[in-house]
């Protein structure tokens, strides 16, 4: 996909998230006090190729947001219904809309799972409509996925619905069972590290140390997928503790871990932009790329959609 060249203020909003001042206790409360007259409320809609890649890719961010009092829901677009190595079909289905339904909860937003067979997403007509009228349903003013290069075929099928769905969200005659959109929302990817065609570029860096502890219990609460799944599939199954006290501690240095990395691997942005001390000062973070198809956000957009940054 060719990229569009954009103003120097956009890649330097990725380092703005310390313009708030200090990350911690202050923080979340400086996020509860903000005045909704001054900062009205947003609806954003997250779609996930899976019941848990919503809350891996921007559970943290999604939490703050909901401490604001925007409107929040994650979609996955499967239901995971062969993510396991033991059990498999509408069994797994439950087990795992019950763990992102629990997930909903500790972040404060909401959730749906589409019934759609895990490993069978295709990019056809009847899934773009669906899509499109999730989109509608929910009046996003934001909306986010997977980007469309993804090693996995849903997480790519995901984010090519999404992209199909960009224009047509405001066409009256397309899906017209659902009113059409009078603006179009502004579309964001989540963060990858896939390098072909293009690699991901974040427009946007959002700090989530003030609810690293919500995103850690969103993975917690994935048994299925932390626990079980991953381990076996990936060989480390032996590594997983058995007592409930030690498994979540386990859960918590991983999650701190893959947050801190992504900190780190935007660090020469923020030290560049913000000298070493402020630079240094974020321990975990979530990343967002503007996508090309929808509104193109100008600098008072963004910063009205990630309202963690000062003015």
């Amino acid at each position: 996909m060719t990229r569009l060249s954009r103003p120097a203020w956009l890649a330097s909003l990725a380092i703005l998230s310390f313009l708030a001042g200090p990350i911690g206790p202050a923080a979340r409360a400086q996020d509860a006090r903000q005045d909704p007259t001054a900062r009205p409320a947003l609806r954003i809609i997250v779609f996930g190729a899976h019941p848990d890649d919503c809350e891996l890719e921007a559970g943290g961010t999604a939490a703050r947001w909901a401490k604001l009092g925007y409107r929040v829901k994650f979609v996955s677009v499967t239901n995971g219904d062969i993510g396991h190595h033991e059990m498999a079909g509408a069994q797994l289905a439950r087990r795992r809309t019950a763990e992102v339904k629990r997930c909903a909860e500790i972040l404060g937003i909401e959730s749906e799972v589409l019934d759609i067979h895990d490993g069978e997403l295709l990019p056809t007509l009847e899934n773009r409509r669906t899509i499109t009228r999730k989109i509608r349903e929910w009046r996003a003013d934001v909306v986010i996925s997977h980007r469309p290069n993804d090693y996995h075929p849903d997480h790519r099928y995901t984010g090519i619905l999404v992209q199909d769905a960009a224009f047509m969200v405001i066409v009256p005659g397309f899906c017209p069972d659902v009113p059409a959109l009078r603006k179009n929302p502004v579309f964001l990817y989540t963060e990858d590290g896939f390098k072909k065609p293009n690699p991901f570029e974040p427009d946007v860096v959002v700090p989530i140390d003030p609810t690293i502890e919500q995103k850690v219990a969103c993975e917690d609460a994935l048994e299925s997928q932390f626990y079980e799944w991953n381990p076996w599939l990936f060989g480390y199954l032996d590594q997983v503790p058995r007592d409930r006290a030690a498994r979540l501690e386990w859960t918590r240095n991983r999650t701190a871990k893959r947050a801190a990395g992504l900190a780190d691997r935007f660090r020469p942005k923020l030290v560049e932009l913000l000298g070493p001390e402020k630079g240094r000062a974020v321990k975990y973070a979530e990343a967002f790329e503007v996508c090309e198809y929808g509104t193109q956000p100008g600098r008072e957009e963004l910063l009205r959609i990630f309202p963690f940054f000062g003015r």
